[in-house]
């Protein structure tokens, strides 16, 4: 029966002893070998700590072992006028605050502790701020605090047409998915000098270490930008990406948080990359979509007319002077 007592409730005491006897083996299992390092206390299952555990631990002794009232209490270390101490029904007790709660709340939902316990106040509610809080949060009432989202500040960034090219380039980033399922982005490049379009590059993860080696083989190919205009995120905010800039003196344009029209000309080549690719086709593969995006690309640079070119393809409004036979890339 003790072993039975012991296996329920985790208690090393021993029923019949004295008190000085059950205290040696648990000052033996609570030692441990130094400050606050953690021992094997010897338990396989929690320690008993609550008065509510601690009284149905008595319950269970008295009725299905035997035990008197008085000794199961020295057991689990419950004082006897806890024992008989009549049970409050906090339900029945607390059933004005909760009603005063309930009718604040049906009207006004989104209102958090302080507010209705002043409309409590204001209303003729005698209830303490303590009471009336205990109660909110036993309703489970208590609200998510919602911290303020740090919101990066940056420049308005004018949107003027270069007269040049390859004085400033624009990236962006799209997303899409496969025929199963699966997501894929594409990081677009163009020249806001002749809104041609450079880059189409389709990945599952375009990381910042995979922007700077598509920038780089740009490069090769067409020439340095004198400023690159994009928006905040992590990828072209990154240390990697703005230290590979600042080491090529180019000067990066972010936009505002928020204001993507202050990137419009990248903003117009998604829509027509999105409408005349990526919703019009379903894709299998990465490959496929590369694909795709190439064969789209050359028709948008040198067959499309653009209206804001004076109906002319990009090739044709501003050529551009580049020699592929010095360049390694295949792009």
């Amino acid at each position: 029966m003790e072993e039975q007592v012991l296996g329920c409730f985790g208690q090393r005491a021993q029923a019949g002893s004295g008190v000085r006897e059950r205290e040696q083996p648990v000052k033996e299992d609570v030692c441990r070998v130094g400050a606050r390092e953690h021992g094997n206390q010897g338990r396989a299952l929690p320690k008993v700590v609550t008065p509510v555990a601690k009284q149905a631990a008595v319950q269970v002794m008295t009725t299905c072992h035997g035990l008197s009232k008085a000794k199961a209490c020295r057991i689990v270390g419950l004082s006897r006028t806890a024992l008989y101490r009549p049970k409050v029904n906090w339900l029945e007790r607390d059933k004005g605050v909760i009603d005063a709660i309930n009718a604040t709340l049906a009207k006004r939902p989104r209102w958090g502790f302080w507010k209705i316990f002043d409309r409590m106040r204001l209303d003729g509610h005698p209830f303490n701020h303590k009471r009336v809080h205990r109660v909110y949060c036993e309703m489970k009432l208590n609200m998510k605090r919602r911290t303020k989202k740090r919101v990066i500040t940056r420049p308005r960034q004018p949107l003027d047409c270069p007269k040049e090219i390859n004085e400033t380039w624009s990236l962006d980033f799209m997303r899409d998915t496969l025929y199963d399922g699966r997501p894929f982005r594409t990081l677009n490049v163009i020249d806001e000098g002749n809104r041609e379009g450079l880059r189409i590059e389709v990945g599952t993860s375009i990381s910042a270490t995979r922007v700077v080696r598509v920038m780089n083989e740009l490069i090769e190919f067409y020439g340095k930008p004198e400023a690159i205009r994009l928006d905040n995120g992590p990828e072209l905010t990154s240390e990697f990406f703005t230290d590979w800039a600042k080491e090529h003196s180019i000067e990066l344009r972010f936009i505002q948080p928020g204001k993507p029209n202050q990137n419009a000309f990248i903003e117009r080549f998604n829509k027509s990359f999105r409408d005349e690719v990526l919703d019009a086709h379903l894709f299998n593969t990465l490959s496929e979509a590369q694909e795709a995006a190439e064969i789209w690309l050359e028709d948008y640079n040198e067959y499309r007319p653009h209206e804001s070119l004076g109906r002319l393809p990009p090739a044709i409004f501003k050529p551009r002077v580049c020699k592929p036979e010095t360049s390694t890339s295949r792009l």
